[in-house]
């Protein structure tokens, strides 16, 4: 099987990673996260001038009509700056969602507005929540970017419910949290008025596998960007009369990175072509993907952080961006342990799972 990319998908890779070269610096995501975790300005460019946003979303509603492999292109790029976009939960999750279980009226509606990026999605997969009457009472936790979105997705094993912000009987409480990029918010729900989706199911199941696809290839790109700028780091840092990068045991920890960043590639592309192709192998390369692409991405900023020597223990280093993204994906979306369990019991360990 081939993995290499197609002149298209290589062309999508070049244009985001030089547009968030250029745009998401650390001034800018430092600038958001003092405010309300969204740098909205590169927002409004990835959305509406480079027209990135729907990509993996139908033609008819604004999308560009490809798949999870050009998404998870750009969620690599963006996760390389660590970049603070809502991503994740806007088009990753709620409008993937939205795009296989939602009605003909709610594609309409919510599709054009999410990809151009003038509504704001956040989404939350295993809601505790009660339905009577068409409204929803519960509490709802950790919702990323939810202290900013203007719709949720609520959903769980029971339904999926669409809910905008101004409705009566929602209040949306910020958080505190590692991740400044990705702020999370409570959300209360008291006989809030909400929009079922036509096919539930079918929108949980795509707003798992997107979400799961989006933290994978963001670990990804910041397991890269970590290995990249050590090795930068490296070359330029003098000790004892020679950069430091010609040391033995430094090669082999960068060694190191590199062969688990290039696992993790393969992981992350394979669940994204499992999922464009409906193969039958898709939920066994989703938890494989999310689960070693965050535990790499993990290790990677340790080892960025202690490579770089005392300048990296300090907090204005941008290798604490990184270090606080990789363990916040690590923990969301079900942790590593969750998922690694999933596969053994899928390739049939039984109880030995």
């Amino acid at each position: 099987m081939n993995f290499s990319f197609t002149d298209e998908q290589a062309m999508i890779a070049e244009t985001a990673k030089a547009f968030f070269d250029e745009n998401a610096t650390s001034e800018r995501t430092r600038a958001a996260m003092a405010g309300d975790g969204i740098d909205r300005a590169l927002w409004h460019s990835f959305c509406q001038e480079l027209g990135l946003a729907g990509i993996a979303l139908p033609e008819a509603h604004g999308g560009s009509g490809l798949g999870m492999v050009e998404f998870a292109i750009l969620a690599e790029a963006a996760g390389a700056q660590v970049a603070a976009l809502p991503m994740l939960g806007s088009i990753a999750m709620t409008a993937r969602a939205i795009a296989a279980g939602g009605s003909d009226a709610q594609k309409t509606e919510w599709l054009p507005k999410l990809a151009s990026g003038e509504t704001i999605g956040a989404a939350s997969l295993s809601a505790s929540v009660s339905e009577a009457d068409g409204k929803l009472t519960g509490t709802v936790d950790f919702v990323p970017h939810g202290a900013v979105a203007d719709l949720f997705l609520i959903a769980n094993d029971s339904g999926a419910w669409l809910i905008e912000r101004g409705a009566a009987g929602v209040t949306v409480t910020p958080s505190m949290t590692m991740d400044q990029t990705r702020p999370y918010a409570r959300l209360t729900l008291n006989e809030a008025p909400a929009a079922p989706l036509a096919d539930p199911q079918a929108a949980l199941q795509a707003a798992q596998e997107g979400g799961w696809i989006c933290v994978a290839a963001e670990a990804l790109g910041g397991a890269q960007a970590s290995l990249d700028r050590t090795v930068r780091y490296s070359l330029e840092r003098v000790q004892f009369g020679r950069p430091i990068g010609s040391f033995q045991a430094y090669k082999h920890r960068l060694a190191d990175m590199m062969v688990e960043i290039e696992q993790a590639r393969s992981a992350v592309y394979w669940a994204a072509c499992a999922v464009d192709e409906g193969s039958e192998e898709a939920p066994i390369a989703l938890h494989s993907a999310k689960s070693f692409a965050a535990d790499t991405y993990f290790r990677c900023t340790g080892d960025m952080i202690q490579l770089h020597g005392g300048i990296g223990f300090t907090w204005e280093h941008d290798a604490h961006l990184f270090f606080k993204r990789a363990t916040a994906i690590r923990s969301m979306l079900g942790d590593s342990a969750w998922h690694r369990e999933q596969v053994a019991r899928m390739i049939g360990l039984g109880e030995a799972a």
